[in-house]
Formats: structure tokens, C-alpha cells, sequence
């Protein structure tokens, strides 16, 4: 039976989608049936970011309203062979999906996979509860900053009133250089503020190419080994930054 787990932010632009359809291919790559289903009604922009936009036939509402089975409604990635997509409006976006409705397919779907990956819209409004009703853990994605910090509590607050199996948060676009020169916070402040553990910790990256999911930064297989183990091993952002030449490159990362 799949764990169902919907990743959520406090606010937008934090890298939450990025971090759902990542955390999807690593877990996939270790050999578990993975299904990337898209919690966004809105944006609905998760097969963009697995890079399987094109190869979208059906979605979660033609399965609600039975044009099709929910089987038929995943896309296999063409590079990954245990990965799946659910895309989720793009046949009738202005169509209104009730919380019931997103469980039953996901309950459906959960006897037959390992993971359900839940990209859930960021805020709490209605979209926010309809991802969280179909999930049975979370993971609240947030960046070092304190107006996402704030926001991330108060999605904790909220996800706290639910009864999940487990809840976490990831620390996004994590600067290795300012850490070291005591300019933002480290993990060990997020996880004090937030009294949330900290599943893993991604650092600020250029590498990682939306849509393209066979290329990884080395602190996503990190942090699927940590969701697989229950391990909470962090992934060094300041390890680039020590030493004669780390010392370097942090100067002159400052000064651009």
C-alpha cells in the first residue's frame, strides 16, 4: 500500500513543486512504484516539471467524472520506468473537485504503488485541504527566510490538526556561503522555530533543470534515502565553501 504523502509550502515560490517531482524520480530510481500526482488544480503545472507535458492524454478529472479509469490517467515516464504522472485539470480547469473525490482516486490507485507524491498548492486555502484529506503524511518545504518561515508555521499549525503518520519539512535554496558567515539560519534554527524535524536540506542550485528529472543534485538522493530509512542525514551546503579554495568561491559568490 503506497504512502501518500502531500508536499506543501506556507507560500509560493519556495521551489515546492521542483522538490515533489525530484523527491518522486529519486524515490523511483531506488526502485519503488511512484506516482507524481499533481494537488494543484490551478497551476496544475506538475507534468511541466517531470518534463511529461506533452505525453498527457487524461487527468484526475476525467477520472472523477469517468471518461476513463484511473490507470488510464497515468502517464509512465519514458526514462524512469517506475514513475508515473497524474495530471490533474487540464481537460476541465474551471471543473470543481471536492476533497472525497481526490481520496478515492489516490485510494484507488495506492494498493498497486510504493509512494504517492502529492504536489499541493501553496497557502491554505480549499486547494490546500483537498491535497491534505488524500494524504496520509506531509512534508512542508520552506527556504531559510523568515517571511517563508512564518508562513511555513502557519501551514504547520494547520496540517497539525490533521492526524498524519508524519510530518517534516525540507529547507530550500539553502546558501552554503552565507551559513558559514552567520547570515542566515541554519537547519538546527528552522527545525527550534518551526518544532517540526527536518527531513533533508537542499542548497541553493542552478544544477537542477526543471523538467528533465534523469539529472539530480546528489542532497535529493540524500533526502529520498532519509524518507525511505528514517534516517536524518542533511546534506552539507557548506562543504563547497571550506577550505583554501571554498574560502575563494565564497567571496566571490558574495560579491556577485
Amino acid at each position: 500500500m503506497a504512502r501518500k504523502i502531500v508536499i506543501t509550502s506556507g507560500k509560493g515560490g519556495v521551489g515546492k513543486t521542483t522538490v515533489a517531482a525530484q523527491l518522486a524520480a529519486q524515490l523511483a530510481k531506488k526502485g519503488c512504484r511512484v506516482i507524481l500526482c499533481d494537488g494543484d488544480l490551478g497551476l496544475n503545472n506538475i507534468d511541466v516539471a517531470a518534463g511529461v507535458e506533452n505525453l498527457v492524454t487524461y487527468d484526475l478529472v476525467d477520472v472523477i467524472e469517468g471518461r476513463c479509469r484511473a490507470k488510464q490517467a497515468l502517464v509512465k515516464h519514458p526514462k524512469i520506468p517506475t514513475l508515473y504522472v497524474l495530471a490533474s485539470s487540464h481537460s476541465a480547469p474551471e471543473r470543481y473537485v471536492s476533497s472525497q473525490a481526490m481520496k478515492v482516486v489516490l485510494e484507488t490507485l495506492a494498493p498497486q504503488f510504493d509512494f504517492i507524491i502529492i504536489d499541493c498548492p501553496a497557502g491554505i486555502d480549499d486547494g490546500f485541504h483537498r491535497a491534505v484529506a488524500a494524504a496520509d503524511e506531509a512534508i512542508v518545504v520552506t527556504t531559510p527566510r523568515i517571511s517563508a518561515l512564518r508562513d511555513a508555521d502557519k501551514a504547520l499549525t494547520v496540517l497539525k490538526s490533521y492526524q498524519l503518520n508524519g510530518l517534516s519539512v525540507v529547507v530550500n535554496m539553502l546558501r552554503g556561503d552565507l551559513l558559514l558567515s552567520g547570515e542566515c539560519l541554519s537547519p538546527k534554527d528552522v527545525q527550534e522555530l518551526l518544532k517540526t524535524p527536518i527531513l533533508g536540506v537542499l542548497p541553493e542550485t542552478n544544477s537542477i533543470c526543471e523538467g528533465d528529472l534523469t539529472l539530480s543534485h546528489v542532497a535529493f538522493r540524500i533526502l529520498a534515502n532519509n524518507l525511505l530509512t528514517g534516517k536524518r542525514r542533511l546534506y552539507d551546503v557548506t562543504k563547497k565553501y571550506s577550505g583554501f579554495f571554498g574560502n575563494i568561491r565564497r567571496v566571490l559568490k558574495q560579491r556577485l
